[in-house]
């Protein structure tokens, strides 16, 4: 799959971007008015981060794709809603979560919800003790596609978000004491996987 291809077909109906973007700021207004010189310079700016996003969330690259791809059409729509506050790339994270989480429960909703529900662990608040604090990205992505679906989502969301565990119940549709056992289960869950690679 080729992301926004789109952005690339009929160039005849492409409008020119008024000579070079000066900042940021230039770039956005262009977008919002359908510029798609400026949408795909955003693009190409972003991508790489947001599609490390959408892999810590996905089961493959493929399905990565598709998340990235889906995360980008929201931002081009929404793209007026943004206030100004705080860096562009920090709202468009937020808004490729939300697809992520979207399209889990979209494609997987009664796996993640076995998932959350099957295992009851004793909750460990500490996220500073979790193996993947240490770990390269390459190595995190890895591990975390290794997870069920429902471990890494509490996973992604309480250690990587920096939600609690009252805001991903919310987002999740299930209990405080739910998303507390899965944190606990998919901080073990890595650490093992951890441990097998160290001793390889």
């Amino acid at each position: 799959m080729q992301p926004f291809a789109y952005l690339l077909h009929q160039t005849t109906r492409r409008t020119k971007t008024s000579g070079k973007l000066k900042n940021e700021h230039e770039l956005i207004q262009a977008c919002i008015r359908g510029d798609r010189q400026a949408q795909l310079a955003l693009y190409e700016q972003f991508k790489r981060l947001l599609f490390v996003v959408c892999l810590r969330y996905a089961d493959n690259r493929e399905e990565a794709e598709d998340m990235l791809q889906e995360g980008f059409v929201l931002i081009y729509r929404d793209l007026h809603q943004f206030s100004g506050q705080g860096p562009i790339g920090a709202w468009m994270r937020r808004v490729v979560v939300n697809t992520a989480l979207q399209h889990i429960r979209r494609r997987k909703r009664d796996v993640l919800t076995a998932q959350l529900e099957d295992v009851h662990y004793a909750a460990d608040n500490s996220p500073e003790n979790s193996p993947i604090t240490s770990l390269h990205t390459q190595d995190l992505v890895r591990m975390l596609q290794t997870l069920p679906i429902g471990y890494r989502t509490v996973l992604n969301l309480y250690v990587i978000e920096g939600f609690s565990h009252k805001e991903i119940a919310e987002m999740l549709n299930i209990s405080v004491n739910t998303s507390k056992s899965q944190l606990s289960r998919a901080k073990e869950l890595m650490r093992r996987s951890l441990e097998r690679t160290l001793n390889t």
